[in-house]
């Protein structure tokens, strides 16, 4: 049945995909899509007046952790922010909720709506546990949402990698990205998360170190499963946590990651965590080696990443990396918990304060926004904290601030430890940001780079997620509270209410591949793993609303 048309009159778009650098349009909706102006005489059942208002696509979040078992354990880990930290009450329109760095499912849809943003992607789930991340995204209200399925230290890749049987491998990737109702293949610290596994202390130190057992490096995984992605036609490629992160001198080991993709489009996730130089234990050395990244990324076309912002203040470290988890433990103390799942990835949890007095903290904080400001084209780079692992994604709003105000980001400098304007060049850099340029890191870019084409821009066809705010010359005031937020063409929220309820779809790709795989597959299972085969995949009825997004092979 076709609805009544919606009307936005006369606002201030920002729509950079189509050009739109803030001129006065309206924008006409109808059945939750965005469609041309109808002929004369044609009246829309409601028109809102946004005469003065700045309005942008609904925010894409490309990289965050918000479901699946690490973050259901890590909720389980921080009981001492539940009992301090916000809690969102019951009302008609809403479920309770719990907030701290790991908001409950609940909390986490009506915070994410409410500053705007109308998509997520969780980054890291194993596909032997994606049942329990969508059980979870089913929990999750008001944003559309998907997740990468961690690849990089899967027994079956390596195997078909050191076999050298392209084919298969080829099979394999499309066949669990489907199993899983995933989006993307997502490579964690690649080879290194399975030799940790086998030396208590263990890693891998550079791409072209070996992998126990498997005959392979990392340089091979990334290479195969990049060249691999491409030739499947998948939206967004390969998903890249690079090995070492956060180790002195890291930078290195982030070129060979980057030349290791061949000339194939690859996203570089949290890249603020992979540009250090400096020796290992040696804080003395310890420095920002952007410039020199930067370098690479802007001559590189293939190449986009996001930031990985860290922000002041007390978080949750999350990851797949159950090493990189056991090194934070031990280097603060704090508690820690460590899981592996069979066969596919690791995991590691622990809680992290990052003080602006530290001078590795300011550093980290310093080198995240040098990528901001250093990355020439702004469609490259992409805002992220890492959520929870350098802040929340509701710093989001303060992360604009800092790069569209100069005087702000200074003043901030001089609060931090004074050592970080001799490690980096943040003080030297002038740029700030237009909100076009905002609106191409939080919005458009990021659904470009995952290749989700009804998303990210206000044109006819689009999806109607959208959101509305009040100029301001304080920007973080701005955008940490929008006026109104459009999703899927209904008004959920206005002045800062949750007005509808609404759930949101779960976006997956389902790519084609040769169904003699599964002979391969099946005798693996039944071999190595503590679950049957059949019983693996999730079946398309198990997700409550569901969008395949199409694979293009011919893309590649």
């Amino acid at each position: 049945m076709t609805t009544a048309y919606l009307k936005l009159a006369g606002g201030y778009v920002y729509d950079p995909i189509n050009g739109v650098d803030g001129q006065v349009q309206d924008i006409w909706i109808q059945d939750g899509k965005i469609v041309d102006p109808p002929g004369p005489g044609v009246r829309a059942g409601r028109v809102i007046d946004l005469a003065g208002y700045v309005v942008m696509p609904g925010g894409v979040d490309m990289h965050c952790h918000i479901a699946g078992p690490k973050v259901n354990m890590a909720r389980k880990m921080r009981p001492e922010e539940k009992r301090r930290d916000e809690v969102i009450e019951r009302t008609q329109k809403t479920h309770s909720g719990t907030m701290g760095s790991v908001p409950s499912t609940f909390a986490t849809g009506y915070k994410y709506i409410g500053l705007g943003y109308t998509t997520a992607f969780d980054a890291a789930v194993p596909p032997m546990s994606a049942r329990h991340a969508h059980e979870e995204f089913e929990d999750t209200p008001c944003i559309d949402k998907g997740f990468y399925v961690l690849t990089g230290n899967n027994h079956f890749v390596m195997k078909s990698i050191a076999d050298n049987e392209p084919a298969k491998l080829k099979g394999f990737v499309a066949w669990l990205l489907g199993a899983a109702k995933g989006y993307a293949p997502k490579l964690v610290n690649p080879g290194g998360v399975e030799v940790w596994k086998h030396h208590p202390r263990g890693n891998v130190d550079t791409v072209d170190q070996m992998v126990d057992h498997y005959n392979v490096t990392p340089r091979q995984i990334i290479s195969e499963l990049t060249r691999t992605a491409n030739e499947i036609g998948l939206p967004h490629p390969v998903h890249i946590h690079c090995n070492n992160l956060g180790m002195p001198g890291n930078y290195s080991t982030t070129l060979n990651t980057m030349d290791a993709l061949n000339g194939h489009n690859g996203h570089i996730t949290h890249i603020q965590f992979h540009s250090y130089g400096g020796g290992e234990g040696e804080e003395e050395t310890f420095c920002s080696r952007v410039p020199e990244l930067v370098e690479y990324v802007n001559s590189h076309e293939n190449v986009t990443v996001d930031v990985g912002q860290v922000m002041f203040g007390e978080t949750t470290s999350m990851t797949g990396d159950g090493p990189l988890g056991y090194y934070l433990h031990n280097v603060y103390g704090t508690k820690w918990f460590s899981a592996d799942t069979e066969l596919e990835s690791g995991c590691g949890i622990a809680p992290i304060k990052y003080r602006n007095k530290s001078l590795v903290h300011a550093l980290q904080w310093a080198i995240g926004l040098e990528w901001y400001l250093l990355v020439d084209d702004p469609w490259r780079v992409v805002m992220s904290t890492d959520h929870p692992n350098g802040g929340s994604f509701l710093a989001y709003p303060q992360i604009i601030r800092l790069l569209m105000d100069s005087t702000y980001r200074k003043e901030v400098l001089k609060t931090v430890h004074p050592e970080v304007m001799n490690r980096c060049i943040l003080a030297d850099l002038k740029r700030e940001y237009t909100l076009n340029e905002i609106c191409i890191i939080t919005r458009s870019g990021p659904a470009k780079i995952l290749g989700l084409k009804n998303k990210g821009h206000l044109g006819a066809g689009a999806d109607a997620d959208i959101t509305v705010y009040l100029p301001h010359e304080n920007k973080e005031t701005m955008f940490e509270l929008p006026k109104y937020v459009i999703k899927s063409g209904i008004v959920v929220v206005e002045d800062g209410e949750i007005r509808e309820p609404l759930l949101g779809k779960t976006l997956h790709v389902d790519p084609d591949y040769d169904k003699e795989i599964e002979g391969d597959i099946s005798n693996w299972f039944e071999e190595y793993y503590s679950i049957r085969f059949r019983n693996y995949p999730v079946q398309d009825g198990y997700l409550h609303d569901a969008e395949v997004v199409e694979c293009d092979p011919d893309a590649s």
